[in-house]
C-alpha cells in the first residue's frame, strides 16, 4: 500500500509499505481523508522520537473485523490512544494517560497517512450519516478543543479569551463559542485572514496586546510558543485558569512567579470527547470545513506537507 513515513530524519511516500494485518480485537480500516495536524509537522522537527507512518486525524470505513462483523462497511474516526490494559489508567479507563501506551502515527504505532490503519475496536467511533467526510476528518481535532469544557466550569459571566487563530485555535473557539461566555480570539493582526475566518464565524476578535492586562478569566493557549504562553499570563486575571493546548518541540522558559504570586491555575489538555465532537458535528454546532485550503492525493505527499508548514495554512487533508 501506499503510505507518507518518517524514519526519524526524512519523510517519504513509500508505494510498497506492507499493509497492516489486524490482531484479535482490531479492525482494518481504509483510510477516506486524513488531515495534516501541527504535531505531525513537530514531529519531522524530532517531537516524539517517532519514526513509521505519519498521521493520526482520519476518517475511514472499515473494510474487515472479525471480532464486530457489523461493523464492515460503516465510516468511521478513531481515538489515537492505545493502552496496555493493564496498568492503573487502563483499569480506570483512561487510556490516554496508560503508563505503556501506543500513539497512532505518534509514539510507537503506525498513523493513518496510508491506505489502510489497523486499530482496536474499543477506539474506533461509528460516524453519523448526516456528517460529510470532509467534517468528519476534524473529529480527533475537534475532541481535543471539545476537552477543555471537560476540563474548565465555565460560567456565562467568564471572560474566555483564546491565543492562536490556527488550525487547533480555530477549532477551540468554535467550540467554546456555544458555552455562553464572553469570547475572544487573540491573533497576531486584525486584519490576517485567520482572524477574519473566525468573525465570519460570529466569534469576536482582537490583535495581540490589545486587550486589557487581566481581561480573561479563562485564557487558552493554541499557538504552541513561549510567547504565547507569555501572552496567556498578561491576559488571566489573578486566580484565572490558563490552559495549555500545544506541545512545544523546545524548552520554554515561564515566569513561575507569577502564577504563584496570583495564584494562577495551569492545566495541561490533550486528547478529548469523540461522541461529543461526532454530535457538535452532527449537529451543526460546530462546521469546520470552511479551514479546509487544500486536499491532496497521497502520493502528493511530501507537497502536502511542506505546504502545511507554510506560515497561517490551516487544514490540509490527504486522499489515499
Amino acid at each position: 500500500m501506499y503510505a507518507l513515513t518518517y524514519d526519524g530524519t526524512t519523510a517519504r511516500v513509500d508505494p510498497e509499505y506492507p499493509t497492516p494485518q489486524p490482531a484479535s480485537g482490531e479492525a482494518l480500516v481504509q483510510v477516506l481523508l486524513a488531515g495534516i495536524c501541527s504535531t505531525d509537522l513537530e514531529i519531522l522537527r524530532g517531537y516524539a522520537g517517532f519514526s513509521g507512518v505519519l498521521g493520526h486525524e482520519f476518517i475511514g470505513v472499515v473494510v474487515t473485523c472479525i471480532d464486530q462483523p457489523d461493523l464492515v462497511g460503516q465510516r468511521v474516526a478513531g481515538e489515537i490512544n492505545i493502552g496496555c490494559g493493564e496498568c492503573t489508567f487502563c483499569v480506570r479507563s483512561i487510556r490516554e494517560h496508560c503508563l505503556r501506551r501506543q500513539v497512532v502515527g505518534i509514539r510507537a504505532r503506525d498513523g493513518v497517512f496510508a491506505q489502510f490503519v489497523a486499530l482496536p475496536i474499543a477506539n474506533l467511533h461509528v460516524v453519523p450519516e448526516n456528517v460529510p467526510d470532509e467534517s468528519a476528518v476534524f473529529t480527533e481535532p475537534l475532541a481535543a478543543a471539545l476537552r477543555v469544557l471537560e476540563q474548565v466550569d465555565i460560567q456565562p459571566a467568564d471572560r474566555i479569551a483564546v491565543i492562536g487563530a490556527g488550525r487547533l485555535g480555530q477549532l477551540v473557539a468554535r467550540s467554546l463559542a456555544g458555552a455562553g461566555a464572553e469570547l475572544v480570539a487573540v491573533g497576531r493582526q486584525m486584519t490576517s485572514r485567520n482572524l477574519t475566518l473566525l468573525r465570519s464565524a460570529g466569534i469576536a476578535t482582537a490583535a495581540r496586546g490589545s486587550l486589557p492586562h487581566g481581561w480573561a478569566d479563562v485564557v487558552v493557549d493554541c499557538t504552541g510558543s513561549p510567547a504565547g504562553f507569555a501572552d496567556a499570563l498578561d491576559l488571566v486575571r489573578s486566580q484565572g485558569t490558563i490552559v495549555l493546548k500545544s506541545t512545544y518541540h523546545s524548552a520554554a522558559e515561564v515566569d513561575m512567579s507569577r502564577v504563584v504570586v496570583d495564584e494562577i491555575q495551569v492545566i495541561g489538555s490533550r486528547c478529548g470527547p469523540f461522541d461529543a465532537a461526532l454530535e457538535a458535528l452532527a449537529s451543526g454546532q460546530v462546521d469546520p470545513r470552511p479551514l479546509i485550503e487544500a486536499t491532496y492525493p497521497l502520493a502528493q505527499g511530501l507537497e502536502a506537507l511542506d505546504y502545511a508548514a507554510r506560515s497561517g495554512v490551516l487544514k490540509v487533508l490527504l486522499q489515499p
